[in-house]
C-alpha cells in the first residue's frame, strides 16, 4: 500500500543548472528535524534495502541531497512534502506521528524547500505564444466590437490538458486558420452592420430531453416550454423566423390534442400569435407546423428571440403515484402538451411574394442602424468624400482597435495591413486622386464603401497573428525575468476576464506603472467588481469542477427515469451560483466545502425533496443543521459527473475528491488491470462485497485502499445526486470508512470535517488549479514554493477568494518568465 499511496513521480527536465549548495539551503536544524521524522517513521519502508516504491531515504538523506532537475531529488522531497502535509503518509495501518509531529515535520520541510527554490531562481518553462481560446476569442470580440458571438459556430473546441483547455494552445493549424477567416468576415460583417440585403440564416435546436411542460427562466411569465435567443443580427430587414414541433418516431407532433397557442416575441413584446390545432383525423400531422412562419421587421444589432407557448394552466394528474417531473418522449415520458423542435432565422429578405402574415409585416427598416458596435466602431467620420478624408478617419479607427485588440501600443506597422483592405476596398469607386471624390455613376455612395472598408479592415485584424496569438517577447539572456508591464495586463485580464486588457489597464501599462505592487493590487480590486470577471465562475470553475462534462451525463432511465435537460441545467446553476457568492462577497473559499445554505428553483428543490421552493428562478436557501445539502460534495452537478450510468462509482469520487479537493492524486492504475465484476443474479454479494473482492488483487490493493473510502463517504448520494437510505438492491447503504489520514468517517459529513480541519490542503489544491488555469501550463515542484506563500498568505485573511486572487496576481510565477539556458550542442 506504501508504494501507490505515495505515487512518486520523479520529472526529468531538460533544463539543467548548477546545484545549490545544500549547507547554504539547508539548516542543520532543518536536517535534524527532517531526518529524525525519516528514521522515526519512513525509513522502514524506504531504506536502502526496500525502497518501497523505488524511493530511498537512508543512502541519500536530505543533508547530502542534490537539487538539480536531473536527479528528480527536489521534485521527490516536494512530493514528499505533499504526502506528508496531508497525513497520507505514514499509512493509516503503520506507526504515525501525532498531530504536533507532523506539524514541526512539515513546515521544517516546507521551510528547506523554500530555501531551496530561492537559491535556484527558477520556473517551470512556458510558450512564449499561446493561441486564445474558443472561450477567450468569444470574450475578446466582445470587449472589442460590444457584439455577443457564439463561437461555437465557427471555432472548434480546444482540448483539455493539466484540466484546462488553455493549455495546450500553441498551434494553429490550417484548417484551424480557415475556421478563424470564416469568422472574421461573418463577425466584420455584424459589427458594421452595413445593409447588404444578403440573407444569413441561424438554426437553433433544442435538446431533445429538455422538458417543456412548465415555463422555464428567461422566458415571461404566463408561458410554458420554448426558448429564448439573443442574436445580435447583421442588418436591418425582413426576417423569417420558421418554427418546428418536435416529433416521435411515428412523425407524430407529440401531445397535440387540443388547441394551443405559440407566441413569438421580439425584446419581450408578442409580435405574432400562431394557433396551433391537431389534425382534424387525429393521425395526419405532416402539415401541423408547415405554415408556422412568420415575417418580422428587425433592426440591426441585438436582440432577444423568444418562441414559447401560452400556459393553459395545469391540472392534478389523478394518478396513484407522483408523476414524473420529466416530459419529453413517448416512451418513459410521455409528453402532455407539443414542444418546440427547433427555431430557424433567415434574413433580410426582400422578395415581395404574397405573405399569409403580410397585414402583421411592418415596413422594412431602411438604413444603418446605430448599434452598440457600430457606436464603438465608428467614433469618426470623414469631412468629405475625398479618399484622403476617408484614409485619415479609417487610421483613427483602426488605431483605436488595433491597441485595444493587440493589448499593447501601435506603430505605422501595425497600421499597414487593415489600411491596405481598406484601400482596395474604396478604391473601386474612388480614383487615384487624393483629392477626387466617389464616382457618383456607382452603384454604391461615398459612405457605404467607407464602411466596406472598415468591415474588410476589422476582419484582417481579427485574423492577424497579434489578435489570435498573446505573445511575450523571450528574453536574450537565460534566467528568471519579470515579464513587462505589457505582458502583465494581459496575463491579468485572461485570468480574470478571459479577455482583452481594458483601457483602464493598458494605459498603466504604457506608463510602467502596472507593476507597482499597490497600482496591482488596485486593478485586481477593481477587476473582481467587474461583471466580466464571472469568467471565473463560468470558465475556471466549470473546468475545475468539471462541469463541463455535465453535458455528457446520461444516467440509465430505467433506474432515473426522473432526469432531463431541465434538471442538467439546474444542477449547473447550483453550483456555479454558489462560487459566484464566494467570489461576489469576498468570503472564505471554505464555504465551498461547509456550507449552511445553497441556491435552488423548484425543479431543483423537488428533486433534493426540500419544501417550500416554487417557481423557475434560483434563489439563495438556507438549510437546516440536519440537511442533507450543502457544499460542493453534496451538489447534484458533482455526484452526477462521478457516476456511471447505471450507479454511483466509489472510485471516481474518491478520485475526483483526491484530485480536485485535495491535490494528491492516487497513481493512474497499472496495466491490465481487470474490471469490477458486476453483480451475478445467484449472489447476494453488495457493491461494497464485490469491490473489496476486487481489492484482493495485489495490483489493485494499493491504489483502491486509498480512494475508496473517501468515495464511499458519499455514497448516501445517488448516481443523479438524489439522497438515499439503501442502494439499488434494497442494501442499506454503508458509507463508513477510514481516510488516508486515518480519520474514521460514516459519511459526507465527516469528510467535509476532516477537509475543513486542515483548510491548508484545499487551499493549496484551489491555489494550483487557479494558477495552472492564471499561467496557461502545468505546475511542478518548481513553483510549489510559490504555491505555498500564496496559501500562507492568503491564510491571514481567511482564504478569502479576493485574497487568493490577489496573492497569487502578486506571485513571481505570475509576473515572472524563466528562460532555460541554451542547449550547447
Amino acid at each position: 500500500m506504501c508504494i501507490l499511496a505515495i505515487g512518486w513521480v520523479f520529472f526529468a527536465v531538460d533544463n539543467p543548472r548548477a546545484s545549490a549548495d545544500p549547507s547554504a539551503t539547508v539548516s542543520g536544524d532543518q536536517v535534524r528535524v527532517v531526518t529524525e521524522f525519516v528514521e522515526s517513521y519512513c525509513r522502514d519502508c524506504h531504506n536502502a534495502d526496500d525502497a518501497v516504491g523505488g524511493l530511498d531515504l537512508e543512502t541519500t538523506p536530505i543533508g547530502q541531497a542534490s537539487w538539480d532537475d536531473a536527479t528528480g531529488q527536489w521534485s521527490a522531497w516536494e512530493n514528499i512534502y505533499k504526502r506528508v502535509a496531508s497525513r497520507q503518509m505514514p499509512p493509516a495501518d503503520a506507526y504515525r506521528p501525532d498531530n504536533d509531529e507532523y506539524v514541526v515535520a512539515t513546515q521544517t520541510l516546507a521551510g528547506v524547500l523554500d530555501g531551496v527554490a530561492e537559491s535556484k531562481q527558477t520556473l517551470t518553462p512556458s510558450d512564449s505564444m499561446r493561441r486564445l481560446t474558443r472561450t477567450e476569442y468569444q470574450n475578446s470580440v466582445r470587449d472589442l466590437l460590444d457584439i455577443e458571438i457564439d463561437a461555437t459556430r465557427w471555432i472548434p473546441k480546444d482540448e483539455s490538458s493539466h484540466g484546462f483547455d488553455n493549455i495546450t494552445v500553441g498551434e494553429l493549424s490550417p484548417a484551424l486558420m480557415s475556421r478563424y477567416l470564416t469568422a472574421a468576415e461573418k463577425i466584420s460583417r455584424i459589427a458594421v452592420a452595413r445593409p447588404t440585403g444578403t440573407p444569413m440564416g441561424l438554426t437553433v435546436r433544442l435538446p431533445a430531453d429538455l422538458t417543456q411542460e412548465h415555463h422555464l427562466p428567461g422566458l415571461p411569465l404566463g408561458t410554458r416550454g420554448g426558448t429564448n435567443i439573443r442574436h445580435t443580427f447583421a442588418e436591418s430587414g425582413v426576417y423569417e423566423i420558421a418554427v418546428r414541433l418536435t416529433r416521435d418516431r411515428d412523425e407524430m407532433v407529440e401531445g397535440l390534442y387540443r388547441p394551443h397557442d405559440l407566441d413569438v416575441l421580439v425584446d419581450r413584446h408578442r409580435h405574432h400569435r400562431f394557433h396551433i390545432q391537431p389534425p382534424e383525423n387525429g393521425k395526419d400531422f405532416t402539415h401541423v407546423d408547415t405554415n408556422l412562419k412568420v415575417r418580422v421587421p428587425i433592426t440591426a444589432g441585438p436582440h432577444d428571440i423568444a418562441v414559447t407557448f401560452v400556459s393553459q394552466g395545469e391540472s392534478l394528474r389523478e394518478i396513484k403515484r407522483q408523476p414524473f417531473d420529466a416530459a419529453y418522449n413517448r416512451h418513459r415520458h410521455p409528453r402532455q402538451q407539443p414542444a418546440l423542435f427547433e427555431v430557424s432565422m433567415v434574413g433580410p429578405l426582400n422578395d415581395t411574394q404574397s405573405d399569409p402574415n403580410k397585414q402583421l409585416v411592418a415596413p422594412e427598416p431602411t438604413g444603418p442602424v446605430d448599434t452598440p458596435s457600430r457606436q464603438r466602431i465608428f467614433t469618426v467620420r470623414p469631412d468629405d468624400d475625398s479618399l484622403a478624408s476617408q484614409v485619415a478617419a479609417a487610421e483613427t479607427i483602426f488605431a483605436k482597435l488595433l491597441r485595444h485588440a493587440y493589448r499593447r501600443e501601435i506603430g505605422p506597422d501595425d497600421l499597414a495591413v487593415p489600411m491596405k483592405f481598406f484601400r482596395d476596398a474604396v478604391q473601386t469607386t474612388v480614383t487615384t486622386s487624393e483629392s477626387a471624390t466617389v464616382s457618383h455613376g456607382s452603384n454604391s455612395t461615398a459612405d457605404d464603401r467607407f464602411e466596406f472598408g472598415i468591415q474588410r479592415g476589422i476582419a484582417a485584424i481579427l485574423v492577424n497573428p497579434h489578435f489570435l496569438f498573446r505573445i511575450e517577447r523571450p528574453a536574450e539572456t537565460a534566467g528568471l525575468h519579470r515579464v513587462s508591464d505589457t505582458e502583465l495586463a494581459s496575463r491579468l485580464s485572461y485570468f480574470l476576464y478571459a479577455s482583452l486588457p481594458d483601457e483602464g489597464l493598458l494605459d498603466l501599462a504604457a506608463s510602467n506603472q502596472l507593476s507597482d505592487a499597490a497600482v496591482l493590487d488596485e486593478q485586481v480590486r477593481r477587476m473582481l467588481d467587474d461583471p466580466r470577471s464571472d469568467s471565473l465562475v463560468t470558465n475556471f470553475a466549470a473546468q475545475w469542477l468539471y462541469l463541463k462534462n455535465l453535458d455528457g451525463v446520461k444516467p440509465d432511465l430505467r433506474r432515473f427515469p426522473d432526469f432531463d435537460e431541465n434538471l442538467r441545467r439546474a444542477f449547473r446553476t447550483e453550483t456555479e451560483s454558489l462560487f459566484r457568492h464566494i467570489k461576489e462577497h469576498g468570503e472564505s473559499v471554505l464555504g465551498l466545502i461547509d456550507s449552511d445554505f445553497t441556491y435552488l428553483n423548484e425543479r431543483l428543490a423537488v428533486h433534493y425533496e426540500i419544501p417550500g421552493v416554487v417557481g423557475s428562478h434560483f434563489r439563495r436557501v438556507d438549510l437546516s443543521p440536519d440537511s442533507n445539502r450543502g457544499g460542493l460534495l453534496r451538489h447534484g452537478s458533482i455526484l452526477a459527473v462521478t457516476s456511471y450510468s447505471t450507479r454511483t462509482s466509489p472510485t471516481i469520487r474518491g478520485n475526483w475528491v483526491l484530485e480536485n479537493l485535495v491535490g494528491t492524486p492516487p497513481p493512474p492504475p497499472p496495466p491490465d488491470v481487470p474490471a469490477l465484476k458486476e453483480k451475478q443474479s445467484l449472489t447476494d454479494a453488495s457493491f461494497r462485497q464485490r469491490l473489496a473482492a476486487h481489492r484482493e488483487n495485489p495490483a489493485c490493493a494499493s491504489c483502491h485502499a486509498l480512494i475508496d473510502p473517501v468515495g464511499f463517504s458519499l455514497d448516501h448520494y445517488d448516481a443523479v445526486g438524489r439522497y438515499r437510505r439503501f442502494d439499488a438492491d434494497d442494501t442499506p447503504v454503508d458509507s463508513s470508512g477510514t481516510l488516508p489520514d486515518g480519520t474514521e468517517v460514516t459519511g459526507v459529513k465527516d469528510l467535509e470535517a476532516s477537509l475543513t480541519r486542515h483548510p491548508e490542503m484545499f487551499v493549496t489544491c484551489l491555489v494550483e488549479k487557479m494558477l495552472t488555469y492564471a499561467l496557461g501550463r502545468g505546475l511542478d515542484h518548481r513553483d510549489a514554493a510559490a504555491v505555498r506563500r500564496i496559501v500562507s498568505e492568503s491564510a491571514q485573511d481567511d482564504y478569502r477568494f479576493s485574497s487568493i486572487v490577489r496573492n497569487i496576481v502578486a506571485s513571481r510565477p505570475f509576473q515572472s518568465r524563466y528562460h532555460p539556458p541554451k542547449d550547447p550542442s
